[in-house]
């Protein structure tokens, strides 16, 4: 017998109580290349799909402890339950129909030929695969927000597309470095839709956005009972990214308990739910992002230098919009044309310009909110200049009311102590307007020292 050819190592359970015959189920598909573990009773089985993720079950119905039937009631109602294929020594129409509306993928009647179990092990395999894409699909196009592909003619950025081209079939850990809105997501899809895992998921997290405490959760998972409230085994993101992408943005922002946790989980290729004391191997590619330098966060103590050396396998440097200049038009337009609809307004040699003379603190996702913006409140088929929304702490970066040079730290203190007041202090829109996460503004707010005007207060 020959092993089967898939990539991904099919991870079966054998609950069967005939200890010979368990071991002969065992040998044979272990002989065709699947991860198998063989339980003897109703109650271990369960255990063991409690502890472990599975992509099919094989449940014999009668069992000590707990039927095959029992098990499989029992656990359908848990979020990525495998595949079950009920089988039994005496099997009726009514079993076979109670084990269909439970859930069962199929039933087997004993005395069976090992080539059936093969082959319905194969296909339960492939359904559970493709209820995951349909779901990712499903997701994937809930939130498309139209941004569009790469666009440059900036030389530095079309290297980098090509550089892109180049690492995406590798599974090395890749870090995307660049400042806030310059395409640090919109690579990484890249990289993932490019690669052999584009088939698979693409799973991503900001490491900023949530809370501490809950990040170790979030991406590991935890089992029933790890605290108080975790009724359920909850599978986390590095699991669900399992023959794709997890890609984890603003690395910087982890905590350093979990930076160790993520550091072991990709020297052993495994890690532990929280909670938990069976291994789950690590079957996704890394790929991370941050809009800050790491180099310095490692000298200065907050990021782990061996986890800073080991995601940045390979390194992606995105430029700023400032330094691409000549892509503003072609954005610009882009954006017009995404937002204006059939008939989209046109941008007057002047408005043109007041783009171009911007520093362009948000970068590409500043442009497309004020072109957004632009449409919406546009009067007639021409944007003037003065109708863009590029005043107060959007004014040029090279020269303030007398021409001075402004820094573009202080660019982006004005910009954002714009963007508090106009949103009267509303921390959650003004985050939304800069497009960063509502933890990263409120330690700017902290940085600049800005202090909430008692007007705000109410």
């Amino acid at each position: 017998m020959t092993a089967p050819t898939v990539g991904p190592r099919i991870k079966v359970l054998i609950a069967e109580d005939e200890e010979h015959l368990g071991a002969i189920l065992e040998q044979f598909l272990l002989g065709r290349g699947y991860q198998v573990t063989v339980t003897r009773d109703g109650k271990a089985a369960l255990a063991a799909l409690r502890s472990e993720a599975y992509d099919v079950a094989l449940l014999d119905i009668v069992m000590p402890e707990m039927d095959g039937l029992e098990v499989l009631r029992t656990i359908r109602e848990d979020a990525a339950h495998p595949e079950v294929i009920i089988i039994t020594g005496n099997g009726t129409i009514e079993t076979a129909i109670t084990a269909i509306r439970l859930g069962a993928y199929d039933y087997l009647s004993k005395p069976y030929r090992m080539a059936e179990i093969d082959v319905l092990v194969r296909r339960a395999w492939e359904r559970r695969q493709l209820a995951r894409e349909n779901a990712l699909l499903h997701n994937r196009l809930s939130r498309v927000d139209g941004v569009p592909e790469v666009m440059t003619q900036y030389a530095p950025m079309q290297a980098v597309l090509q550089l892109v081209s180049r690492v995406a079939k590798s599974d090395s850990p890749i870090l995307i470095s660049g400042e806030s809105g310059t395409g640090k997501e919109l690579i990484a899809r890249a990289l993932h839709r490019l690669s052999e895992r584009g088939a698979g998921a693409l799973v991503d997290i900001n490491c900023e956005a949530i809370a501490d405490g809950l990040i170790e959760t979030e991406l590991f998972g935890y089992e029933k009972g790890a605290f108080a409230g975790a009724e359920t085994r909850k599978v986390g993101l590095f699991e669900l990214a399992g023959g794709g992408t997890l890609f984890m943005d603003e690395i910087g922002g982890l905590e350093p308990k979990v930076q160790g946790k993520l550091l072991r989980a990709l020297e052993q290729g495994s890690f532990f739910r929280v909670g938990g004391t069976q291994k789950v191997e690590v079957n996704a590619r890394i790929v991370t992002a941050t809009n800050k330098d790491l180099a310095v966060a490692v000298s200065e103590g907050r990021f782990r230098s061996d986890l800073f050396y080991r995601i940045n396998t390979i390194s992606i440097v995105l430029p700023p919009l400032r330094e691409r200049a000549v892509d503003i038009p072609l954005l610009a337009n882009a954006f017009l044309t995404q937002f204006g609809g059939a008939h989209p307004p046109k941008l007057s040699d002047e408005a043109m310009r007041a783009l171009q003379d911007y520093r362009w603190p948000g970068n590409v996702r500043e442009l497309r909110n004020v072109m957004e913006r632009a449409v919406l409140l546009a009067n007639g088929g021409v944007i003037q200049a003065r109708e863009l929304p590029l005043h107060d702490a959007h004014a040029p970066a090279r020269g303030g009311a007398n021409g001075e040079v402004v820094s573009l730290a202080e660019v982006e203190r004005r910009h954002i102590e714009s963007v508090l007041s106009r949103t009267n202090w509303h921390q959650g829109r003004a985050a939304t307007v800069l497009g960063i996460s509502s933890k990263t503004l409120y330690r700017k707010i902290r940085e600049y020292g800005f202090h909430r005007p008692r007007a705000a207060n109410g």
